[in-house]
């Protein structure tokens, strides 16, 4: 059985008696029903990962700091067009297991569903909690950043340098593309794909389109299947 893992909100010392933030507390001793002895692991998002003794229902011992980098060669940012909760957990779940460094969730002309103001900040606030929940699954002790809801047409002329990929079916495949010499910047559009207008602007501000096959895959599915495939072509899968 694996050992538990859990992320602290708070920094670790890397020795010592360390008292669990309440919520970790209630997780590893109510809901798993931890005991005395049994170890678990804490990380902090810093990159170290700490194995440790259970003591009581509240503290325990950090036995030993470790420095364990499970983190892509692949510096990926998914640009993921909005679509509705169970899919857009999904899409955070997997992408932060598959190892995106960030995600960026935007509103496009054809999104099912739209956010805006404290609607907005409690998802992001959730979808964060996804990541983090994701992070303590997968081994990560670095946790992907959520980046702000913003209009896709507002973002694109801000999106900064990189590889820009745009998935599209009249793009060109994966394989004709050169290994990128830093940041991917992937852009997934939503149900229905990106108006027109959308890809000729994505297109105009330096993104590059891109197929994965002849066959058109769902928002959910299209930009995990490409994260594979890029970490296949370019990255650790392998």
């Amino acid at each position: 059985m694996a050992i538990p893992r859990f992320h602290c909100p708070r920094e670790i010392p890397a020795a010592g008696i360390f008292r669990l933030p309440e919520q970790v507390a209630h997780h590893a001793f109510r809901v798993l029903r931890l005991g005395k002895g049994e170890e678990i692991v804490l990380f902090d998002g810093s990159g170290w990962e700490f194995r440790c003794g259970v003591l009581d229902s509240a503290s325990v011992e950090i036995l030993e700091k470790v420095a364990m980098d499970r983190e892509s060669r692949l510096s990926i940012m998914l640009i993921q067009a909005m679509a509705s909760s169970e899919k857009m957990d999904w899409v955070v779940q997997k992408a932060v297991e598959l190892g995106v460094k960030s995600i960026r969730i935007v509103e496009a002309r054809r999104s099912t569903v739209r956010l805006s103001g404290e609607r907005a900040r409690k998802r992001e606030g959730h979808w964060a909690n996804v990541a983090i929940s994701a992070c303590e699954q997968c081994g990560r002790n670095r946790i992907p950043d959520i980046l702000p809801i913003v209009a896709l047409e507002a973002w694109l002329p801000t999106a900064g340098q990189g590889k820009k990929l745009l998935l599209s079916p009249m793009g060109k495949p994966l394989k004709d593309f050169s290994s990128p010499d830093g940041e991917i910047l992937l852009l997934i559009g939503p149900e229905g794909g990106l108006s027109p207008e959308e890809e000729a602007l994505a297109l105009s501000c330096g993104f590059e389109a891109m197929k994965l096959g002849p066959r058109i895959l769902r928002t959910e599915t299209a930009g995990l299947a490409a994260i594979s495939a890029l970490h296949a072509l370019w990255g650790d899968f392998f």
